[in-house]
């Protein structure tokens, strides 16, 4: 009797849960709470005192509760025994249980038809919905196997509270709201894209030729992108075929993207002046090149690393080849050119000593696919972006020598602290070291196959010697060239670097990297920092 008083009052309270009563959460809350408790204290066993309508109208209560927070293991019990019940039911209404009885109460007969009457309707083929941040399943037909399932899914959905759901709603609303009303505000400043007529790009190697790309999608009628490329062949291929059939040989090039090897066509007139010329040919080429620059034009810097010899970042490498000041701004970030042409979402950074260059860099670049987060800090911009690429190449050797996973993440782990330490040293600030183009750029070298660096690496690694590995690349991998510089830097500002000087070791005395590896491995143990 007492669980017929329990299977009772829960169909008194379904038969409540009319669709305006469960629009609201306090009373849908309160009601699911008493039947939780009710539910709880009934046997651990199936009751024995099912009818064929009760164990419809039990199950309808399971489905309607099935996904609330408050539904219990017990419930889930009960409805599937319901389930099975039904199946055995006999048509007269009694069931085949022993010792079932009807009981007399009105509401529970009322219930009882209604339920019986429902069940006998065909079920409607419809998922769940939500109803005031709970998800409810429709109601179960007499087949067993529509009884609800019980999976990590479905438990997760129970476990999720009202308030935890009503709060992911409301931050990512609150997050919507704060997006429309900067984008308002930028809608009234300076259309800088809509204001470029021309734009010229120093080097026609992949990201040179990506981020040209980039712009002219941007900006698909007035605008000029002109890549000043090093022989005619080069030239003559992009215009003739609107491909760059050495670096990216399977996309073809917007209209407006076109090469030529005369700096006077390509720099003159033009708004800004990207460049992408390998770090160790910048200087001479800025300075065979500076005439047909306009002072007042900004350049954009995507090269990155250290010049042998002078260890000057590029922030100070164009100025010196050019001979005097120029509006600057470096970019720098986790992208692959591949994926800039392919139209995936990218996300980089645009640092500059002026906060409104950068600004300006913003909007002319950012489009759908490419997020420009701006910075003043451009000293610690360049340095992640120098120095992750020596990281990147022990990143490589681990994978080489088929170390596992647990030592490539110990490898990077400790460059990461070693970028750090010489970064800071320089006066770079450690919010920028930990943004994208910090640990941002140091996951996409290190731990992906496209990075030329790492790559560089993984064949050092597998026993080829640097002369092999370089003689057979056609494009530049900065970090073998950029491990020396590092290590001047390093006893300059006296930091002790092993992860960084090991790779240095490799790369100029040659030695063996499983050797190298295991003179790092027996150094002496020391705090975590």
């Amino acid at each position: 009797m007492r669980c017929d008083a329990n299977l009772r009052f829960v169909s008194c309270l379904f038969v409540c849960l009319s669709p305006r009563l469960q629009s609201k959460a306090a009373n849908r809350l309160f009601l699911c709470s008493l039947i939780r408790e009710r539910i709880e204290k009934s046997a651990s066993q199936p009751p024995a005192c099912l009818t064929p309508v009760r164990a419809a109208l039990y199950s309808r209560v399971a489905c309607r509760f099935r996904y609330m927070s408050c539904v219990t293991p017990s419930l889930r019990v009960h409805a599937s025994a319901a389930a099975r019940a039904r199946t055995g039911a006999t048509t007269s209404g009694r069931s085949v249980f022993p010792g079932s009885v009807v009981p007399d109460d009105a509401r529970w007969k009322r219930a009882a038809r209604s339920t019986e009457f429902r069940s006998k309707r065909p079920p409607k083929a419809r998922s769940g919905k939500h109803r005031g941040g709970a998800v409810v399943l429709a109601a179960a037909s007499n087949d067993p196997s529509d009884a609800p399932v019980d999976n990590a899914y479905t438990r997760f959905q129970a476990g999720i509270a009202a308030d935890e759901r009503e709060a992911v709603q409301e931050s990512y609303a609150k997050i919507m709201r704060w997006g429309d009303r900067r984008h308002q505000k930028d809608l009234q400043k300076e259309d800088v894209l809509g204001a470029t007529t021309k734009v010229g790009v120093m080097g026609g190697g992949s990201f040179g030729t990506a981020m040209a790309t980039l712009l002219a999608r941007n900006k698909t009628h007035g605008l000029d992108v002109v890549i000043l490329v090093r022989s005619q062949d080069d030239a003559d291929a992009i215009n003739h075929t609107h491909r760059n059939a050495k670096y990216l040989p399977q996309w073809e090039l917007p209209e407006s993207v076109r090469a030529t090897i005369d700096p006077a066509e390509a720099l003159v007139g033009a708004d800004f002046i990207i460049h992408a010329v390998p770090v160790q040919s910048s200087k001479k080429f800025l300075a065979g090149v500076k005439d047909f620059i306009d002072p007042t034009t900004p350049i954009l810097c995507l090269s990155k690393g250290l010049e042998v010899g002078s260890c000057e970042m590029m922030s100070q490498v164009i100025p010196n080849g050019l001979g005097r000041a120029q509006p600057l701004a470096v970019l720098s970030g986790p992208t692959f050119a591949v994926e800039l042409m392919q139209g995936l979402p990218t996300a980089i950074v645009a640092a500059s000593e002026s906060a409104e260059l950068a600004w300006r860099v913003q909007r002319l670049f950012s489009s759908s696919c490419l997020r420009v987060n701006t910075s003043t800090d451009v000293v610690g911009v360049e340095m992640s972006g120098a120095l992750k690429n020596v990281l990147a190449i022990a990143a490589g050797i681990v994978d080489g020598l088929e170390l596992g996973n647990n030592a490539l993440a110990a490898v990077v782990a400790q460059g990461c602290a070693e970028i750090r330490w010489l970064a800071q040293r320089m006066g770079a600030k450690p919010a920028t070291l930990a943004g994208l183009s910090g640990t941002g750029d140091i996951m996409l070298t290190c731990f992906v196959p496209l990075s030329r660096n790492r790559t560089v690496g993984t064949r050092l690694g597998a026993g080829e010697t640097l002369e092999e590995v370089l003689g057979s690349m056609t494009q530049v991998a900065e970090g073998v060239a950029t491990a020396g510089a590092v290590m001047k830097l390093a006893r300059k500002h006296k930091v002790s670097l092993p992860v960084l000087t090991a790779v240095a070791r490799i790369l100029q005395d040659g030695v063996d990297p499983r050797e190298a590896v295991e003179q790092v491995m027996s150094l002496p143990q020391v705090p975590e920092v």
